[in-house]
């Protein structure tokens, strides 16, 4: 107990002293935080530059205390819906930038596919089980789950899985990789599923190994 109670102090003595002699983080100018907040706002309602001069009129009666125009409580809805257009925008906004990139073909389906690596083998079928690593990340680059990362491909049947792959993977030749950009209703849908947001956007890379 003696032993253990010393080295707890020895610990706790060690952690004030690092603490003590370690510089404190710098805090950002709080003008910097505020412009970086309207910047936000703009972004994620994409607001147009007569918009945001009706909001900063909003933001100033609100901190100035003056009489409101308009009711938050009253336009929730509208606020609501205002956001949800600027989102499906920013959407369609990303797959068109993706449909755009050189070697990429859009399909009936919202479909972007575009091959990174060519195949010399046969396609799989529909019905076909295949075995692929795949990478999977949202248009920001985050990852949300990958084969790849976790050293091990996978195999599934192809009539088992999420639209986008089964038109997808299809298309590709074996030993061959592609990019599969995936719109939510040929992925996961309005309300998404556990890691993966309501309406996702996702990008795969695909690498078919085996045909079976």
């Amino acid at each position: 107990m003696r032993t253990l109670l010393a080295a707890v102090l020895v610990l706790t003595s060690s952690l004030v002293r690092a603490a003590e002699t370690t510089p404190p983080a710098a805090q950002p100018d709080r003008s910097a935080v505020l412009y970086a907040l309207g910047v936000q706002v703009a972004k994620d309602y994409m607001l147009k530059p007569d918009d945001a001069k009706t909001v900063v009129e909003g933001l100033a009666d609100a901190a100035a205390a003056k009489p409101l125009k308009a009711d938050p409580k009253e336009l929730r809805l509208p606020i609501m819906m205002l956001k949800r257009e600027a989102e499906d925008a920013h959407r369609v906004a990303l797959l068109e930038g993706y449909a755009k990139e050189p070697g990429a073909k859009a399909f009936p389906s919202g479909l972007i596919y575009k091959e990174l690596k060519k195949g010399t083998g046969a396609k799989p079928r529909a019905t076909s089980i295949v075995k692929v690593h795949y990478h999977g990340t949202f248009p920001d680059g985050n990852v949300f789950d990958s084969s790849v990362r976790r050293g091990e491909p996978i195999e599934f049947p192809l009539n088992g899985v999420i639209p986008c792959w089964t038109e997808g993977v299809q298309l590709i030749s074996l030993g061959g990789k592609s990019q599969l950009v995936c719109p939510h209703p040929i992925a996961y849908g309005e309300r998404g599923r556990p890691g993966i947001p309501e309406r996702a956007i996702l990008v795969f890379e695909v690498e078919l190994f085996e045909i079976k």
